[in-house]
């Protein structure tokens, strides 16, 4: 029930991210003065905690939804098999939040 209610949560943070993601976009299009606001924005502690948030609120909102997706084919109704579908979702988005952010220090961030 928790995780429910986190993937809601989870899918009106990505509304909010989503508008951070326009706004960069948006920002490139209008030429180097907005890029670099944005990029400032983006790279200062708090700009990078909301971004850290967002990617993690990606990767749990994608792996709750594979997990919906597997009940909605009629597979994991179990008790044992829906605690593992929660944990693998709550694992594997924090997993793979703290992979991308590793990928990205290590490799397109430099």
């Amino acid at each position: 029930m928790a995780l429910s209610i986190v993937h809601r949560a989870t899918g009106i943070a990505l509304y909010f991210g989503t508008l951070l993601l326009a706004w960069w976009l948006i920002a490139v299009a209008s030429g180097p003065g907005a890029y670099a606001n944005v990029q400032a924005f983006t790279g200062s502690i708090i700009g990078k905690l909301i971004v850290f948030g967002y990617t993690w609120a990606l990767m749990h909102h994608l792996l709750s939804g594979l997990r919906h997706l597997v009940w909605d084919l009629g597979y994991g109704f179990k008790a044992s098999e829906r605690e593992a579908l929660t944990w693998a979702a709550l694992i594997g988005g924090i997993s793979l939040t703290v992979l991308v952010w590793i990928v990205y220090a290590f490799g397109a961030g430099k």
